[in-house]
């Protein structure tokens, strides 16, 4: 009844939010200590290596993050499951291992991970944001990217929130409600990965694993001002996921991290080849993790880089143009080749990939949410409604797609490699720089534009999104003119006003040539020797929706 009542928009507790309050309570505590403090300020990186060394124990790490992220929870409603007695043992194990021996299990030895919710974790519920498959999806095994992570020494300890049905930018459900932003209470976190960056914002865990399909990974990470990578598909494991559509593949999500710090990125990566997955999954490259090329030893002196400022459908808001600006003048000022990206097809991508999303209709996700006897979210609405109303495409009408989405992709090479003419090196641009999304973190239920980042899921090429500002309200940011081309357009146009966006990170992307997630991340390394990385204040004394943690 507690579900069907929440379903129903009343705001009562659900069996499994009341279940989640239990659990907490033995661990939840008033403060945190100055030493964990200390530790929350580290990236991944960093903590295994102070681990390795001694200066901190697995336990004493642990013991910092589940505290963080116990208080995250209470400020964003960032959690999904917990599994805090399992990791405390595993953190003793380690010590002990390490204690005994003077080696570390695996480059992750003693790092607490945080893991998006529809991914599996044997012995969790995976929910998946359905009221339906609410305490009727425990895993009985774990997904390959866990195994992984677990060999390598990390700690799993807590899972995240997603969105209903996952095919959204915003992470809210009626399982456990809505994932509110720790910068901006009245800003979406994003999605689907939206519990992952709202926990990773509050310091509640130095690394977490998200997926993307449509942008799930780098929005909540532009949003929350993390670090989040979208691989190409067939690099990193994705074996082990729960969700709907399982088995289609016209468009395929991929796995991939979110972070505090670009070399976190890095080191996932890393992890995750070195454990040589493609003997586990057929669908993977057998791609190596080039260590070198990630720390640049492949780049030019000189870049090309190119710049999107918007993509001919919806013009970005005021920040995001004005942080463009900032970052084309830097990059030129420092010897680097910058030319305008010349928008292609941009709508005629989101047409494409919005039917390819919902090949049968959407009938699925309704199916599934039926079964619930729960409604369907404001964000999911939207989406389904793309193919509501039409029937599934035959056979057929599904090769014609997929031709379409080949040639989509084969233009856009070819339009990339075309750079070369326009390019100062003579060479086509080594990376595109462009918006996260056309807004900041938007304000809850008010997402209405994919293209910023749908676009590079549908050429299947890698993008990082990292952190360039903040946002006050009091800045002086000009706000252009407000025709609109469209009525997208014109609604996000007319969401600007600074007072909404206060607080919000300002955020970036980098789109790389497919399977070259190494030159990628050695490009961002190399902007950032430009301009140095920005760090939002996180947990560590910050106030997080007026309170300090």
């Amino acid at each position: 009844m507690a579900l069907l009542a929440h379903a129903s928009g009343i705001q009562a507790q659900t069996p499994k939010q009341i279940d989640r309050e239990a659990k907490l309570k033995p661990f939840r505590r008033s403060h945190l200590t100055e030493k964990e403090r200390s530790i929350l300020r580290y990236d991944a990186t960093d903590l295994a290596a102070m681990i390795r060394k001694g200066i901190y124990t697995s336990f004493g790490v642990l013991s910092a993050f589940v505290n963080a992220a116990i208080a995250a929870q209470d400020a964003t409603n960032c959690l999904s499951e917990i599994c805090f007695e399992e990791a405390f043992a595993r953190a003793k194990e380690l010590d002990d291992h390490l204690a005994e021996t003077g080696e570390v299990v695996g480059p992750l030895h003693g790092v607490p991970i945080s893991i998006k919710d529809h991914i599996k974790v044997k012995g969790l519920d995976t929910s998946t944001g359905y009221t339906a498959w609410a305490y009727e999806k425990i895993a009985d095994d774990d997904a390959l990217v866990v195994k992984i992570l677990r060999n390598a020494g990390a700690i799993i300890y807590v899972k995240t929130q997603n969105p209903q049905t996952l095919l959204s930018l915003e992470t809210n459900n009626n399982v456990f409600g809505r994932t509110t932003n720790p910068f901006n209470k009245n800003l979406t976190s994003g999605g689907s990965s939206g519990g992952e960056s709202a926990l990773i914002a509050c310091g509640g865990s130095p690394l977490g694993v998200g997926t993307d399909i449509g942008g799930s990974i780098r929005v909540p990470a532009g949003h929350c001002g993390l670090y989040g990578l979208k691989a190409s598909v067939a690099r990193l494991p994705h074996s082990g996921l729960i969700g709907s559509h399982d088995g289609m593949d016209a468009i395929i999500g991929c796995v991939g991290p979110l972070a505090t710090s670009a070399q976190d990125l890095g080191l996932f990566c890393k992890v995750m080849l070195a454990a040589e997955p493609w003997l586990d999954e057929p669908p993977l490259l057998e791609m190596p993790w080039k260590d070198n090329v990630a720390r640049g030893d492949a780049l030019p002196e000189r870049l090309s880089i190119a710049i999107l400022y918007e993509d001919g459908v919806v013009k970005p808001h005021p920040p995001i143009l004005q942080a463009l600006e900032k970052y084309k003048s830097a990059l030129e000022n420092a010897g680097h080749d910058v030319i305008i990206w010349e928008p292609l097809d941009h709508q005629k991508g989101w047409d494409l990939i919005a039917k390819l999303y919902l090949l049968d209709g959407g009938a699925e996700y309704r199916e599934t949410i039926r079964a619930g006897g729960e409604r369907e979210v404001a964000q999911t609405k939207w989406m389904l409604d793309h193919g509501r109303g039409r029937q599934p495409y035959t056979p057929h009408e599904i090769f014609q797609l997929n031709a379409e989405r080949e040639a989509f992709r084969a233009n856009a090479l070819a339009h990339w490699n075309s750079t070369k003419c326009r390019t100062a090196t003579g060479h086509p641009v080594d990376a595109i720089l462009c918006p996260v999304a056309p807004t900041l973190a938007p304000p809850h239920e008010t997402t209405s534009w994919w293209g910023y980042s749908s676009h590079w899921n549908l050429l299947d090429l890698p993008a990082v999104a990292f952190p360039v500002g903040q946002y006050s309200a009091s800045a002086e940011v000009p706000s252009g003119p407000s025709s609109s081309r469209n009525a997208v357009e014109e609604f996000i146009t007319n969401q600007w006003d600074p007072k909404t966006y206060d607080n919000a990170p300002i955020s970036l992307q980098l789109v790389g040539r497919r399977h070259n997630e190494e030159r990628l991340l050695a490009i961002l390394g190399a902007i950032e020797q430009i301009i140095p990385p920005f760090e939002l204040a996180r947990i560590g004394g910050i106030i997080v929706l007026g309170s300090s943690i």
